[in-house]
This record gives C-alpha cells, structure tokens and sequence, in this order.
C-alpha cells in the first residue's frame, strides 16, 4: 500500500508537471492525491498506526478491544486533523490576503501604483512596475499581487514582445519579493508555523538573496526593451457608483490593509496563535472601513455585489484546493514512513550537502511547481540541530531556492502560467530570453546568501 500511494504521488506530480501540455488542472491532481491518499491510508490503517504510533494508540483505546473503527476513529482525531488543521491555516490566511487586495483594489487604492508609472520610458517603467511587484508580494501573497501587477501592465503595454519581457520581470520580482517574508508565500508561512523560521531572522536572511536575484535579471532584460514603449494611457479606471472616495481615504484603507498584515508577525509572537487569525482580524477591520466610507452607496445596485470581496473567484479558489491537496498528500506521505525513508537516502546520497538539496530543488521547482516542490522538501525533516534546527539554512535554501526556481521557466509558477497563457508565449522563447538571465540572478542570490552564512 505504500508503493501504491508513493507511485500515485509520483504519478501526480508528473500530471501537475505535464499541465500546460494535457490541459490537466493541476489543483484537481492535487485534490485527487490528496484525498485518495488518505483513503489508502485509513483502509491499512492498523499497520500505519502500530507501526508509528503503536503506543500512542494503545494510551488512547484505553482498554478498548482496537477494532477497525477504532482504528479510524483515532486516524480521524489524533493524526488527519492535524495536517487538515495546518492545511487550512494555510489557505485561511490566502482566503483573508485575496479578500484584502480585493478591497483596496474595488477603492483604487492601487491606482497610486498606475500614476506612480506613468511614463513611456522603457527603464523607468520596468523598474517602477517591477519594483512596487517586490515590495507589493512582499506584504501580500505573492500571486495575487503578480496576477494584479500583470492586469495593470496588459492595460497600458501594446506590445506583446514588450509586455511578455515587462510581464516576465513582474512575475520574478513577485516571487523574489515574496521569498523573503513569512506573509509572502505560502511557504513561508508553513516554515514559521512549524517554528522552523523566525520572521526577523528569515527577513535578514533572505532579504539580500532576494534583491540580487531580482535586480540582475531586470537589470538585463532593460537591455532588451527599446528606449520608448509602445503605451497607451487611457482614462481612470471606471468603476461604476461603489468608488467616490477622495485620496486620503484610500491612503488610510491602504495603510489598514498593508500596515495589519505588517503588524501579524507581531501578534504571532505576542498570542502564539496561528496568523491567519491576525490576517482575518485585518480583513474584518478593512471591512468595516470599507463600509464605512461607502455608507452612502450602500443600497446602490454595484455597492450590493461587492460588499462580499470577490476574492473567492474560480482562479483563486483553485490555487487554494492545490495548497490544500499538496499539504493533504504530504501528511500521508509523512504517516506512512516514506518521507522519513527518502530524508535518509537523501543525505546519504549528497553526502548531507544542504546547498546541492537547495539548488537541485530549485531545477526542480521550474519544471514541476514551486508550492509542490518546496512543501516536499519541508516535509523530509522535521526541525531538530544543525541545518535542520530553527532558522537552521536548510529552511532559508529552500524557501529561496524553490521561489526563484520556480521562474526559470513559466511553468514553475501559477503567475508565470497565467502571463504564458495570456500572451500565448513559448516555452522555447522563456528559454532563450529569460532563463539564462534567472538563472543568473538565481546563483549570485545564492552565492550572497551562502556568504551571509560564513560571517553570521
């Protein structure tokens, strides 16, 4: 039965792999492992359970004969309501950053970014766009803010060599953005609610990294781009009667927004509990601020429809049901010994070196998923000494090397799929444009970081 539940994940990664060729969504594979794995699981379950938990079960049944539904019984309650429960925190706290983006960007409290670039000069606007992407994803989830950023882009770029060079900055400054903070990736925040990373101590870490591996990619694809874009500006973004607010209210909501989710790690440190709670309690006071302001417009036809943020779209809620099958497979891969079998293997066969682990993850998460790819890595070790003790570099490695990776070609990211399906762009023109340039970017990152190491 473990055979068949490590070929069925194999089998699903190389679907999820395959996606952008089968046509396969890569969030249904990601459900279906995660759900028929644990079916698997609990239908053996007595080996499983007297294999890793024997004592821990025996505590539980408390004189009780173990029978197979008590055996399930304790599968439900003391080992699947685990990994449902860190799962959930997961795509709580994307469910709660998606809403927010939402919020401000029904206001046009991203407006500011579109005045902020407005310009025809090639340098400037790539740096412009691209630079508020990094310190945007850095705060919110990285998606969402690549997904956002790459709307605003498409509407003014006329282009479509230029935008797919511009898009292709957009969706690495996200990712590298992203990277360096607990918030900015799911990732990230599976790391810390393990207690294998610090927010402080992960942003020092990775902040260096992170602006290498951004700065000389950009720095070469300007190079490519003409002097002068072809650009048009068309009026404000038209947004019916639910948006009349002046600019210091869209200021203050945008500070209500951005300035919570700052606050989080904070309140992680201060409560100890999970920070999707701090991210719904910045969503719930945004709200409120939201009505507030719109008080007037309450009863108007457009007001209705989006008082509920539209957060929870088709595309969103898939990126959601993939993190949760991901991290469901992943528990039963942990349950029934494998992964512990692969860590060993691993370390035996690179002789331990955690930077070789990084970088081959990073290949890896090009071609397969950035997400799946790290979370696997994540799940060999648990947090203990050395480079696996909390801030231990293994952590920041993979976080790193699995981010940037991921845009070594398009379809390691959703975000790079989505600029890849937009613009109809090729893997084979990727290839020869932008990935010697991410790569690049990807060892001097990781050179910084492994010097970084040496002096700290």
């Amino acid at each position: 039965m473990t055979l068949i539940i490590v070929l069925m994940l194999i089998f699903g990664y190389l679907l999820i792999a395959t996606g952008h060729l089968t046509g396969v969504n890569k969030a249904a594979i990601a459900m279906f492992i995660g759900t028929i794995g644990w079916i698997v699981y609990v239908s053996w379950g007595t080996d499983y359970v007297m294999k890793l938990h024997a004592e821990e079960y025996l505590t539980w049944l408390n004189g009780e004969s173990p029978t197979s539904d008590n055996v399930k019984r304790y599968i439900y309650d003391d080992i699947f309501l685990k990994y449902v429960g860190k799962a959930a925190a997961i795509v709580m706290f994307l469910v709660a950053t998606m809403s927010i983006v939402e919020i401000l960007n029904n206001n046009g409290c991203f407006d500011f970014i579109t005045e902020w670039i407005r310009t025809r000069n090639s340098k400037r606007l790539l740096w412009t766009i691209s630079f508020a992407t990094f310190v945007v994803s850095a705060n919110l989830d990285n998606l969402t803010t690549a997904t956002l950023m790459l709307v605003i882009m498409r509407s003014i770029v006329n282009n479509r060599q230029q935008r797919m060079l511009v898009g292709s900055s957009i969706v690495l400054a996200a990712n590298a953005g992203g990277c360096f903070t607990v918030i900015g990736d799911p990732i990230g925040l599976v790391l810390w609610g393990d207690g294998a990373i610090t927010a402080s101590q992960f942003s020092a870490y990775l902040a260096l990294p992170a602006l290498i591996a951004w700065i000389v990619p950009t720095m070469l694809i300007n190079r490519q781009l003409p002097n002068r874009l072809a650009i048009e500006w068309g009026a404000a973004p038209y947004r019916g009667d639910d948006t009349r607010l002046n600019r210091w209210q869209r200021v203050l909501m945008l500070l209500v927004g951005i300035g919570g989710l700052w606050f989080i790690p904070t309140f992680r440190n201060i409560t100890q509990l999970s920070p999707f709670l701090g991210a719904l309690c910045v969503l719930s006071v945004l709200w409120v601020v939201n009505e507030a302001f719109n008080r007037k417009l309450m009863q108007a036809d457009q007001m209705a429809q989006r008082r509920i943020p539209r957060a929870l779209q088709y595309g969103a809620i898939q990126q959601m049901l993939f993190v949760m099958g991901i991290m469901l497979a992943m528990g039963v891969l942990t349950e029934s010994g494998v992964l512990g079998d692969i860590a060993d293997w691993i370390i035996h066969f690179l002789g331990g070196n955690v930077w070789i682990m990084g970088f081959l993850s990073g290949l890896l998460s090009s071609i397969v998923d950035t997400f799946t790819v790290a979370i696997t890595n994540v799940s060999f070790f648990s947090v203990n000494v050395g480079h696996f003790s909390q801030n231990g570099i293994y952590w920041m490695l993979i976080a790193f090397c699995t981010a940037i990776g991921g845009t070594l070609l398009p379809v390691g990211s959703t975000s790079g799929l989505a600029l890849m399906h937009t613009e109809r762009m090729h893997i084979v023109w990727y290839l020869r444009h932008l990935t010697p340039k991410v790569l690049l970017g990807f060892v001097l990152g990781l050179v910084v970081l492994y010097l970084e190491t040496m002096v700290f």
